[in-house]
C-alpha cells in the first residue's frame, strides 16, 4: 500500500508488492513476481490515486456533526467503471501501547455479586504497538480491473468520530461507504469540494483479516444494496464470545487482560473521545461476565437474516485469538437463512491461508460475484478443511458424515486418572484444587497416567483406527465448589499417546464456564458452597484427526492462565459420577 494519500494523482508507478507472502515486486507497466502462480497481471492502466470523505450517518463522538470517514481510493485511470474491493480498518496508523485490565485477583470479580469482596491488581500487561496488516490488495486487483477502496473506521486514522468497538455506529459508517460507491452519500475531498465515485459500477465486495474481517460481517447485516459479497478472514462474529464465555471475563489469546475498552484507546486517533470509551468500560461489565444489550449489538449472528450479500468464510483451525466458535456459529446462521456461501478452514493461527491459490482463488470469488464472471467457483465443494496430510474437499462443514460420540468419565478412585468409556458405569467422586495462576494448561495436561492434584484427567483407550472430530464438542459436567462462591472452570480436550509415551499431548480444543451461569449465559445464580450442579456448555469447534493408537483425553481444571481470570490459588472443585463429554466423530 502507498503512503496516505493526498491530492488526485495519476501516475504509472514501481514499488514492493507488500503481500501476505512477501512476494517479490510489482511493476505496474512490466509486471513480475506477481503473486500465486508468478504470472504478470492482464492489464498495466496507468493508476489514480485519491483521499475522499465520506460522511456517514453516524455520530459517534457526539459533536452534533455527522462524522466524516476516510477512504483511501486507487484504481485504473481513464473513464471506464470498475467494481470495488473495499477494506475497511481500525488499524490504518498501528495500535498504541495501552495497559491492560488486571488479571490477577484475589477473587473472582462475580463472587462479589452474592456478598464477598474482590481486589483486583494490575499484572503489567500491556499490548505493544503493531503493524497494520500488509496492504496489497491495490497492487494485485487494480491492474485486474477493480478499484480498491482502503477505509479508515470511525475514531481512527483520519476519520472522524470515536472508535465503538463493534457495535451498529461501525456497522453504518461502513454501509455509508457501500452507499457513497453506489451514488446515495456525500463524499467531499480535503477541501470540501464534492466528490462522486462515478468510476464505481456499484458492486461491492468487502475483506480484511481480523477486525477488518468483523467489519464486513457487521456491514454486511445492514443489508446495504450494492454489497454484492464479503470475505471475512480470521473474523469476530460476536464480539460476547471475543471477551467472554459462558459468563466468564475469557481473553482473546495473546491479549490477556484486553476487553472492548481496551481496543478502542489502542486505536483511537482522535482527541474527545475519553467519555465514549469510559461507557464502553462500564457498558461491557467484568464484574458479572453475562451477555447483556451491550454485547447484543455486537451480535451479527442475530442479524444473519438480513445479510444480502454472499459470504467466503476464511479461518485457521489454530487461531486461539478470534476462536472458532466465531467462523461456526457465523456460518451455522448464514445456513439458516439460505446465503450463498463457501468456507476455508486452514491449519494455520489468526491469518489468511497460506496456499498458492489464496489470492487467485479471491479473485475468482469477487470476479464471479462482482463481475458475473461464471468460472465454476460456485460449483466447487462448499468446505475446505486443512489437515496434516493436505486439504479435505467436504460437502458442508462440519462434515455431513460425522456424528455424536459420548463418552462417559468414569473412576473408581478418588484420586487416580480416570476414564473415558462409551457406557456410564457406577463411580466416585473426584476432588482437586486450582493453581492455575501458577500452572498453564499445557503443565496440568501433562502426565495423564499419573495424579495431579490440580486437575482431573480422563482418556480413551487407545483408538483402533483414526478418528475425526469435525465441528462441536460439547462437555457435561456435574460440579460443586467447595470452599468458596465461586470458580472458572475449564474442559480441555486432549491427544494423548499410548500408556508409556513421551510424545507431548495436544490440547486439540477446550472451553469455558462459570457455574453461576449454568442455566443462561444472560443471567448468573447463586452458587452454593458444596451443591452439585449440572455445567453443560460447548468447547471451541475443530476439524482434528486423532491417529490410530492415540488416546482422547478430557481434562477438567479450574484457572485457565492464558484465558480466564486468575484468581489467587486453592479453590476445591468436586466432579462428580454422571459426567460425559460428546465429541463429533468421522471417519
Amino acid at each position: 500500500m502507498a503512503p496516505p494519500f493526498g491530492a488526485l494523482r495519476i501516475r504509472a508507478r514501481r514499488r514492493p508488492l507488500k503481500s501476505l507472502f512477501g512476494l517479490g515486486v510489482v511493476v505496474l507497466l512490466t509486471a513480475t513476481g506477481a503473486p500465486d502462480a508468478f504470472a504478470a497481471p492482464p492489464s498495466a492502466a496507468a493508476v489514480v490515486e485519491q483521499r475522499v470523505y465520506v460522511e456517514s450517518t453516524v455520530d459517534s463522538d457526539h459533536d452534533g456533526r455527522p462524522d466524516r470517514i476516510a477512504l483511501d481510493i486507487a484504481r485504473p485511470s481513464g473513464t471506464g467503471r470498475y467494481p470495488v474491493v473495499f477494506e475497511h480498518s481500525p488499524y490504518r496508523t498501528g495500535i498504541g501501547t495501552v495497559p491492560m485490565h488486571p488479571v490477577n485477583v484475589d477473587r473472582l470479580p462475580q463472587e462479589g455479586l452474592f456478598g464477598t469482596t474482590s481486589n483486583g491488581r494490575p499484572d503489567g500487561t500491556v499490548r505493544t504497538a503493531s503493524p497494520n496488516l500488509a496492504g496489497w490488495l491495490d497492487d494485485y486487483f487494480v491492474p485486474r480491473g477493480y478499484a480498491v477502496v482502503l477505509g479508515h473506521s470511525i475514531g481512527t486514522g483520519a476519520s472522524e468520530g470515536c472508535p465503538t468497538s463493534g457495535d451498529q455506529q461501525e456497522a453504518l459508517a461502513g454501509k455509508a461507504v457501500v452507499d457513497w460507491l453506489n451514488g446515495r452519500a456525500r463524499g467531499v475531498d480535503s477541501a470540501g469540494r464534492a466528490v462522486t465515485a462515478s468510476w464505481s459500477d456499484g458492486n461491492v465486495g468487502m475483506t480484511g483479516i481480523s477486525y477488518n474481517g468483523a467489519l464486513p460481517n457487521m456491514v454486511a447485516t445492514t443489508g446495504v444494496p450494492g454489497l454484492r459479497t464479503i470475505v471475512p478472514i480470521a473474523a469476530p462474529s460476536n464480539w460476547y464470545d471475543y471477551y467472554r464465555a459462558n459468563g466468564l471475563v475469557v481473553a482473546p489469546g495473546g491479549y490477556q487482560g484486553e476487553d472492548a475498552d481496551v481496543l478502542a484507546k489502542a486505536v483511537v486517533t482522535r482527541t474527545g473521545c475519553a467519555d465514549e470509551i469510559a461507557t464502553l468500560t462500564r457498558s461491557q461489565d467484568r464484574v458479572t461476565g453475562d451477555y447483556n444489550a451491550f454485547w447484543d449489538e455486537r451480535n451479527y449472528t442475530r442479524q444473519a437474516g438480513q445479510v444480502k450479500a454472499s459470504v467466503f468464510v476464511m479461518h485457521g483451525q489454530s487461531d486461539w485469538n478470534v476462536k472458532g466458535t466465531h467462523y461456526s456459529q457465523w456460518w451455522e446462521a448464514l445456513r439458516r437463512n439460505n446465503v450463498p456461501r463457501k468456507i476455508w478452514l486452514h491449519r494455520g493461527g489468526h491469518s489468511a491461508p497460506a496456499r498458492s491459490d489464496y489470492q487467485s482463488t479471491l479473485l475468482r470469488w469477487f470476479d464471479y460475484w462482482l463481475k458475473g464472471t461464471d468460472n465454476g467457483i460456485m460449483r466447487e465443494p462448499t468446505a475446505e478443511v486443512e489437515h496434516t496430510d493436505g486439504w479435505r474437499k467436504l460437502a458442508d462443514w462440519p462434515d455431513p458424515a460425522g456424528g455424536p460420540t459420548t463418552l462417559h468419565l468414569t473412576t473408581t478412585s478418588a484420586t487416580a486418572p480416570g476414564r473415558l468409556a462409551p457406557s456410564a458405569a457406577p463411580g466416585v467422586a473426584q476432588s482437586f484444587d486450582d493453581q492455575g495462576r501458577t500452572r498453564a494448561a499445557a503443565q496440568l495436561v501433562a502426565r495423564p497416567d499419573a495424579a495431579d492434584p490440580n486437575r482431573l484427567v480422563y482418556r480413551s483407550d487407545p483408538l483402533t483406527t483414526a478418528s475425526r472430530l469435525s465441528g462441536i464438542t460439547t462437555v457435561s459436567l456435574r460440579m460443586a465448589v467447595e470452599n468458596r462462591d465461586d470458580a472458572n472452570v475449564t474442559a480441555l480436550l486432549v491427544d494423548y499417546g499410548p500408556v508409556g509415551s513421551t510424545a507431548a499431548p495436544v490440547i486439540v480444543t477446550r472451553g469455558w464456564i462459570d457455574p453461576q451461569n449454568r442455566d443462561s449465559i444472560g443471567t448468573g445464580g447463586k452458587v452454593v458452597r458444596g451443591q452439585e450442579y449440572d455445567l453443560r456448555f460447548p468447547m471451541e469447534p475443530r476439524d482434528y484427526v486423532f491417529a490410530a493408537g492415540r488416546r482422547i483425553g478430557l481434562v477438567v481444571v479450574s484457572t485457565d492462565y492464558d484465558y480466564t481470570l486468575r484468581p489467587s490459588g486453592g479453590t476445591r472443585l468436586r466432579l462428580a459420577p454422571g459426567s460425559s463429554v460428546t465429541v463429533p466423530l468421522a471417519t
